[in-house]
């Protein structure tokens, strides 16, 4: 949720080996202070390493995974793994040189090459006997001798062959005057036809048959005699590397700390480059549940971030940010969570100087998608389950984040079980960071010991998001600021802020002598089913007609709330002989019962007096058809409407 794996994968990029690759996918965020804080200094040291140098040799290990698995199998190993093992000793030896300069600049990364083996024995050994990927001619006396005779016999050979292939005797038979090896052993290309007049064997034949490929048997002995010689240079080539493998397999141990050693070398300086890549820098640690932070990135978001500045855990143990959809709520409390696992797996983050994090046993989210318009009931079940899963393990040293807390539900209900919810991971000391849509649950926060609002920055001159997050103020919908802004007209702007702010929910009370957690949460729930069940008529009363009953009737124009649908309309059509009135709701006209109508703005109060209403109702097209059609015929043209 906090896309994490997508730091890691970033990290990796800039690992040089596979095996460090594979080390930075199973990366986790530690619990351990002194781990942390150790692996913070390697970062920090590496970083000022690249700062000085930006070229640091580490070895190739691509290949050298399981190469000292091979001796223990009985097998030899080949000259490219010998010459794998001797390009790791080799870097081996330049690295400690390389740190040999840096102890003073990096202390803890420039001790990590003294615990490596340079092994100058193997490695000069192999270099002796392995040179250009093959064993070389003096890697022993034997082989030595046995390719100077193998080259005198290719020699004559070869001789022999140039001569056959340019006398004026065959050259008429020759494909072409070309010696090439067939199986091992050298021939001529020899016109099919004339095959009978070479004395000699087919060894091979042409894909078209037009050529065959003869060995005359003018060489056939001398090709006998170099085979067996190649006989006897595999038996050299095998001692020779028999005794290498020895060697490699004598320092199994070492070698194995010395790839180790290189993959966290690999790693470190891996860090050390997403750091420069991000302008990242080191930051305090902390047991105390406290987080600061001063111009703190998105790590993904780049440049094109608005810093943010956080703070939790010194005088508020939660945090309840609240403002319009798209103000960057979301992505607020997703910095705070992954610059904090970020900070535990020992990496630098885009912060600004005395930025301090807190280390947290565990890291909980519940992070959905907050740009959707609706939220299905299978959503709203999976949240609270996750919910339900984080208050069964959260406690002290954990920070839980919750995104639209309460969300995809009847919203009386919805704010109550937000309240609840935060009123439970409270009383279990857990650190806790959420947003909200709910102006109940701001007064909550405002009133409630231990919590504090938040809220993102938002301009009404330009109606865009600011994403600043304002700590120590509630946000605002915003809706009728736009509204007002975009041309609504005052009689719509005043009627809904009567009916939003009719009820004063919390009375004002100093924070000081605020209210028990308890208390809060029960006067806000009492509250919430009041206005719930305001319209409910209580048992044994007299009934008292509401607006949807049959005594109400509805006008073109009128705005009304369809129950069956959970959404506003406007009604389109007056009612039929079934009770029944049309409503558009979004783009699709209903006949819905007046029983499940309620009256909730007249068209007085939304439209000018005499106003058309086809411009609601009617596309712009069928206005266009009807103007023109009211004044003449027009043969073809006809308006459809929909009727369902």
């Amino acid at each position: 949720m906090l896309e994490y794996k997508k730091i890691k994968e970033i990290l990796g990029g800039y690992a040089v080996n596979a095996v460090t690759k594979q080390v930075i996918e199973t990366l986790e965020p530690s619990t351990n202070l002194s781990i942390i804080q150790s692996w913070m200094v390697d970062t920090t040291e590496a970083r000022l390493i690249l700062e000085k140098s930006a070229s640091v040799p580490i070895a190739n290990l691509n290949g050298l995974e399981h190469i000292l698995e091979i001796p223990k199998k009985g097998l030899n190993l080949s000259p490219e793994q010998l010459t794998l093992v001797y390009g790791l000793l080799d870097n081996v030896s330049r690295i400690q040189r390389f740190m040999k300069d840096k102890q003073f600049l990096a202390p803890a990364v420039s001790s990590y090459a003294y615990s490596m083996f340079d092994l100058p024995d193997v490695q000069e050994e192999i270099y002796r006997c392995i040179r250009n990927g093959r064993v070389d001619d003096h890697a022993s006396k034997s082989l030595l001798k046995t390719r100077k005779k193998i080259a005198v016999i290719e020699e004559k050979i070869k001789s022999k062959l140039d001569n056959i292939v340019k006398s004026a005797a065959y050259r008429d038979m020759m494909q072409e005057q070309i010696i090439s090896m067939r199986e091992g052993r050298y021939v001529i290309p020899v016109k099919s036809k004339f095959k009978r007049n070479i004395d000699g064997q087919i060894l091979d034949s042409s894909s078209s048959g037009a050529t065959v490929y003869m060995e005359p048997n003018d060489i056939r002995k001398l090709q006998t005699e170099i085979s067996m010689l190649r006989a006897e240079e595999e038996i050299e080539i095998s001692k020779v590397l028999s005794i290498l493998t020895g060697m490699v397999a004598g320092y199994e141990r070492e070698l194995g700390i010395n790839i180790e050693g290189m993959a966290q070398y690999d790693f470190i300086f891996a860090k050390a480059k997403y750091s420069r890549s991000l302008d990242a820098t080191n930051v305090e640690l902390n047991l105390d549940n406290k987080i600061k932070i001063f111009n703190g990135k998105h790590p993904l978001l780049g440049e094109k971030c608005v810093p943010l500045n956080f703070t939790l855990g010194e005088t508020y143990q939660a945090l309840v940010i609240t403002g319009p959809n798209t103000g960057g709520k979301t992505v607020a409390i997703k910095t705070v969570g992954l610059l904090t696992m970020m900070v535990q797996s020992g990496l630098h983050v885009p912060v600004g100087e005395g930025s301090e994090f807190a280390v947290f046993r565990e890291i909980y989210a519940d992070i959905g998608d907050g740009q959707s318009i609706e939220q299905s009931l299978s959503t709203f079940s999976s949240h609270i389950t996750n919910i339900i899963s984080i208050m069964n393990q959260a406690g002290p040293q954990d920070l839980v984040i919750l995104d639209e807390l309460g969300a995809g539900t009847d919203p009386a209900e919805g704010m109550g079980l937000a309240v609840a919810i935060l009123e439970k991971l409270y009383s279990q000391g857990s650190m806790i960071l959420a947003t909200t849509h709910y102006s109940e649950i701001k007064e909550f926060a405002n009133v409630t010991k231990g919590f504090e609002n938040g809220s993102m920055e938002f301009d009404l001159e330009t109606l865009q998001p600011l994403y600043r997050l304002i700590i120590g103020k509630a946000g605002e919908s915003q809706a009728l600021s736009i509204a007002r802004k975009l041309g609504m007209v005052p009689e719509v702007i005043n009627r809904a802020k009567e009916v939003t702010y009719s009820d004063e929910v919390y009375p004002h009370v100093d924070k000081q002598n605020s209210i028990s957690l308890s208390t809060a949460s029960n006067e806000m729930l009492q509250i919430s089913r009041e206005k719930a069940q305001s319209t409910v008529k209580k048992p044994q009363e007299k009934r008292i007609p509401v607006q949807n009953e049959q005594e109400e009737t509805y006008k073109i124009g009128d705005r009304v709330y369809v129950t069956s649908l959970k959404t506003a309309g406007i009604i389109c059509e007056l009612e039929n002989s079934k009770g029944e009135y049309g409503v558009l709701a979004g783009e699709t006209k209903h006949h819905i019962h007046k029983k499940r109508l309620i009256l909730h703005i007249r068209s007085e109060m939304l439209y000018p007096e005499d106003y058309d209403m086809d411009i609601v109702f009617e596309t712009k097209e069928n206005r266009k058809k009807d103007k023109l059609m009211n004044k003449r015929h027009i043969d073809g043209m006809t308006i459809e409407r929909e009727n369902s």
